[in-house]
């Protein structure tokens, strides 16, 4: 039985390698075996690969898969793909994401968090305004055009961060009002629009609509820009498109309600 191996030179002869004897066994003698020469090829190999924590293994995949979103939307988040870039096997992979539907799930979360952070980001950007009215247009005008830049900027994450990996064709989901106002994105405008209400520019008749009006705004002009006849704009007129439907909404919303 072989306890230890020496380690390997080049001989420059017919030279044997003396490889320490378990207690209890003789001395081993080896050459340069093929066993030798694959236990060195395998250990050198294992050796120079990069290494991960192994007790983080699911967070070092997700990061993988989230730069493949990046770069392609969720069609590239593929979990053998990330398990050769993290590089570890597929099957070890396969331990922590039971398939593609799980692991484009935490890819989704973490799209969303990234247009979370660049929205409330936006909000609290600038210097604030003495009057009040006035400051919450200002924020609620940077979230409205830092949602639409996230977009411009990260189209593979924007288009993650609102796929539907497990949606069945003809599925309703029921709990899917109580999802959305969970969602930190969600959070954020909603404590927005509540300034509005605050400093009286908001009808609060209004404020329950109003969250949908606003959304549908961004997110359709967002698309347009993204993948629609609208990205073929140069940048200053994207610029003017922003900023024009930005001022519409916000007519919009200081008019008056109109009757039910």
């Amino acid at each position: 039985m072989i306890c230890g191996l020496a380690g390997y030179h080049e001989p420059a002869g017919p030279a044997l390698i003396q490889v320490p004897a378990c207690r209890g066994s003789p001395e081993v003698h080896v050459g340069n075996s093929p066993l030798v020469l694959h236990y060195e090829a395998v250990a050198t190999t294992r050796a120079a690969r990069p290494g991960y924590h192994h007790g983080d293994l699911p967070n070092a995949l997700a990061n993988a898969a989230t730069d493949l979103a990046r770069g392609g939307g969720p069609e590239a988040v593929v979990l053998r793909e990330a398990a050769r870039r993290v590089g570890v096997s597929a099957a070890a992979a396969y331990r922590h994401y039971g398939g593609h539907g799980e692991l484009l799930q935490a890819v989704k979360r973490r799209a969303l968090a990234a247009l979370a952070d660049a929205m409330q980001d936006g909000l609290d950007r600038g210097e604030p305004v003495a009057d009040r009215a006035d400051d919450a247009v200002r924020r609620f005008r940077n979230l409205g055009r830092s949602y639409v830049r996230f977009a411009l900027d990260n189209p593979g994450l924007f288009h993650t961060a609102f796929c539907r990996p497990d949606a069945a064709p003809g599925h309703v989901d029921v709990n899917v009002t109580a999802r959305i106002e969970a969602s930190r994105p969600y959070q954020i405008l909603s404590g927005s629009l509540d300034e509005l209400v605050e400093v009286g520019l908001l009808d609060p008749a209004r404020r329950p609509v109003a969250p949908v009006a606003f959304w549908a705004t961004v997110h359709g002009l967002a698309t347009l820009l993204v993948d629609g006849p609208l990205a073929t704009l140069p940048g200053s007129d994207q610029a003017k498109a922003i900023q024009r439907t930005l001022d519409i909404l916000i007519d919009g919303i200081g008019s008056p309600p109109r009757p039910a």
